[in-house]
């Protein structure tokens, strides 16, 4: 993933200061209240939000508050729940925030505790569950980890680097793939195969797909919620494939006739001469 420069160095200029913020606060085991002022200064100096307009503390949503809300150009774009920088982030923590994504049909939302930042994918399906994409740790380091950044920032919410890091990872997973490969026409193009390694050998697309989900493929991968969700997804892009193949293809246009003086009209282009071999 390309980063600007100019965002680059302002996440590793800002990583060098907070570091050291961060250990102390931790340390000295500040309270959540404290934390959230620091996450919020984060957001400006690392992430590059203007922390008087595109950051909201304290979001009230029907009655009830998250502590932080990020907004560009007025539209929300995900929500922050701030926990104490010592303590360590679990999934119940996020309660409170998936609720209020859900009912205000807000797509991402973050966990943190200013160390360690969990980035969750809300699914409005029914039941609305929530998913987890990615989490950094930005006292470990690592080379992928101002790339990490990036997509929480403003710069990347802007070019919706989360949206795009999210649909790749939606593709290139195990469950997917494995899926792709019990699909028909691999199955098919498998049987092909081993066919030219025993042409008189009459080989079943079944038998394959029994020897993959018996043998080949783990049983965690082939069974479960994950795997009916990716053969859904497979099974909805094929159809999409042979939708298209099959719709009519747009009729040819006839080119117009040339004019009286040797020239054919093209649209928005003018006149252009016809000379021999054209």
């Amino acid at each position: 993933m390309a980063i600007p420069k100019r965002v680059a160095d302002r996440i590793k200029s800002g990583l060098r200061t907070f570091r050291g913020i961060l250990e102390d606060a931790r340390n000295a085991d500040r309270s959540e209240q404290d934390t959230v002022t620091i996450v919020t200064d984060m957001l400006a100096d690392i992430f590059g939000y203007n922390k008087y307009s595109e950051l909201t503390g304290e979001y009230a949503i029907r009655g009830t508050y998250c502590d932080l809300a990020v907004k560009i150009d007025g539209k929300l774009k995900y929500l922050i729940e701030v926990k104490s920088v010592d303590k360590s982030l679990k999934e119940n923590h996020l309660r409170q925030a998936t609720d209020y994504a859900a009912k205000e049909g807000i797509e991402w939302v973050a966990l943190t505790n200013g160390i360690e930042w969990q980035a969750y994918r809300m699914i409005f399906e029914q039941p609305v569950r929530f998913e987890h994409v990615f989490t950094i740790d930005l006292l470990a380091g690592g080379s992928e980890l101002p790339e990490m950044i990036y997509m929480l920032s403003r710069e990347g919410i802007v070019k919706q680097a989360l949206d795009k890091y999210h649909e790749q990872r939606q593709i290139l997973n195990r469950h997917v793939v494995s899926a792709v490969v019990l699909s028909e026409p691999i199955l098919k193009a498998i049987r092909r195969e081993l066919r030219k390694l025993a042409p008189n050998m009459r080989i079943d697309s079944e038998e394959i797909k029994v020897l993959l989900t018996s043998e080949i493929l783990k049983r965690d991968i082939v069974e479960g919620q994950d795997m009916k969700d990716a053969k859904r997804k497979v099974k909805r892009a094929y159809r999409r494939a042979a939708s298209k193949r099959e719709s009519p293809s747009a009729p040819e246009v006839a080119p117009p006739p040339p004019t009286d003086n040797g020239t054919v009209c093209l649209p928005d282009q003018g006149e252009r001469e016809l000379t021999d071999g054209s």
